[in-house]
């Protein structure tokens, strides 16, 4: 599987990490023990029905037994085992771990790094990149109503409130690509609401997080398209809502925009992230995503205007 390009399927019986790893076994555990019960429950209820009448029976056992003994032990045990295999929670991460801030908007996700080599902060959107093998602490919270992060391969889900930071520890055991999505109903485009996870190898990792430090790629010898491009892009306002650093000043009422050439979708998972598509996005967005707080930009953009802002868009990695 491409790490980069390809995203496996959306689910939690694919566990790609230790956390869901844990999450699964318990799963499977509830799962077969279930199975075991209602099975058991069947058999006594056929022995029930052919019972010969007027055959004795003790039902003052049956009741204490099955109504209380074997729930009150197969509860404790149940809640023993998930107690000692619940996901840890931490009000500090640990201290090797990659601190990443993800808020949620109504319809994205804005992601924020620290750069190491300056400390100064990194901004993406829609896509979380980490390092494979090492704990990822996630800080989530949200600027209008409540969201929930959930990436099934990785771990568990967690609520994103309004004026509050709730924590999640992830990691990844191996390179690839996993599909999240926002899993409490906010709204009209709350089944657009995706992201990806990229897990990548450390090296790969730090020098795709020094890239996305540095402000927005400008080519040595750039095309007239690029350079009209990027003039219609300030002309039009599009950095009213959008930040593209060296470019622009910062606007957090839409996606960063820096190195959006670099990233695998648009519409945070809606299409994928191509030229023809970006062109279509910028110019249709209500018809693609219906109700996103972008309008739909083709009748005020000429259409060598919007050729141009979609090339100067997808070259900026």
């Amino acid at each position: 599987m491409n790490a980069v390009s390809e995203a496996a399927p959306q689910s939690a019986l694919r566990a790609a990490g230790p956390i869901a790893q844990t999450l699964l076994e318990v799963s499977g555990v509830l799962a077969v023990g279930g199975t075991l019960i209602f099975s058991a429950v069947m058999v006594l209820l056929a022995l029930a029905v052919r019972r010969r009448a007027g055959s004795a029976v003790n039902t003052r056992w049956w009741i204490v037994g099955g109504g209380f003994v074997f729930p009150a032990v197969v509860l404790s045990a149940l809640f023993a085992y998930s107690e000692a295999h619940r996901p840890p929670w931490r009000p500090v991460p640990p201290a090797d771990a990659l601190i990443v801030g993800v808020t949620g908007y109504m319809w994205w996700w804005e992601v924020r790094y620290r750069d190491p080599a300056t400390g100064a902060e990194v901004v993406t959107a829609n896509e979380i990149r980490i390092p494979v093998g090492r704990p990822v602490y996630f800080g989530l919270g949200s600027a209008d109503v409540i969201h929930s992060f959930w990436v099934p391969s990785l771990g568990g889900k967690m609520d994103m409130l309004p004026g509050r930071v709730q924590h999640l520890l992830l990691q990844a055991d191996r390179p690839g690509t996993w599909r999240g999505q926002c899993a409490e109903y906010c709204g009209e485009q709350h089944a657009r609401m995706a992201l990806h996870v990229v897990a990548q190898e450390p090296a790969a990792f730090d020098a795709w997080l020094a890239g996305q430090a540095r402000p927005a790629f400008a080519s040595p010898a750039p095309s007239r398209d690029i350079e009209r491009g990027r003039a219609a892009f300030l002309a039009h306002r599009c950095n009213a809502c959008h930040t593209v650093r060296g470019v622009s000043e910062e606007s957090r009422l839409g996606p960063d925009l820096t190195h959006v050439g670099s990233r695998l979708h648009l519409g945070a998972g809606t299409v994928a992230n191509e030229p023809a598509q970006l062109s279509a996005w910028v110019a249709h967005t209500q018809q693609i995503k219906p109700g996103a707080r972008m309008p739909s930009s083709g009748s005020r953009l000429g259409e060598e205007d919007l050729q141009s802002i979609a090339a100067w868009l997808a070259q900026l990695k």
